[in-house]
């Protein structure tokens, strides 16, 4: 796991550990379903997100809550399905809730990216292998996510 604190957020997750750290940083990030694409060719699936800056909040009570665009990228997926996404919905936002990662027959990994409303997104890869970026500067938002426990 790569962590880079001086500047813009940037981690790879090889394993299922590094998809739970992953998985912690993305938690309440805002995604348009016009941010999601698979480029099968390629065996991408690319979604960017303003993600819910929480290593930043943890930081002070006093500290002004913060989004920032982030690219979140999974290599060699060989299948994509969705659950309760209407992708005809361009302007959509999804909340992101998790990643959860099952090895499944024939050596692969299901990657699953599972949002708020019981809709999720289902990555059938061949190893693990996501990088994730933040892009350009953060901004400051007046909602906090809250939770029930």
């Amino acid at each position: 796991m790569n962590l880079d604190v001086t500047n813009n957020l940037k981690l790879m997750a090889r394993n299922k550990e590094d998809l739970k750290v992953m998985s912690a940083y993305c938690q309440d990030s805002l995604v348009f379903i016009k941010d999601m694409v698979f480029l099968k060719k390629n065996k991408n699936f690319i979604m960017m997100v303003n993600r819910f800056m929480w290593e930043d909040a943890e930081k002070g009570a006093f500290r002004q809550s913060k989004r920032i665009r982030c690219a979140i990228k999974f290599d060699e997926v060989l299948k994509v399905k969705s659950k309760k996404i209407n992708q005809k919905n361009k302007n959509r936002v999804l909340e992101f809730l998790a990643i959860k990662c099952n090895e499944i027959p024939n050596n692969n990994y299901e990657i699953k990216i599972l949002f708020a409303g019981e809709s999720a997104i289902t990555l059938v890869t061949e190893f693990i292998e996501v990088i994730m970026h933040d892009l350009g500067q953060a901004w400051n938002v007046k909602h906090f996510p809250k939770h029930k426990i």
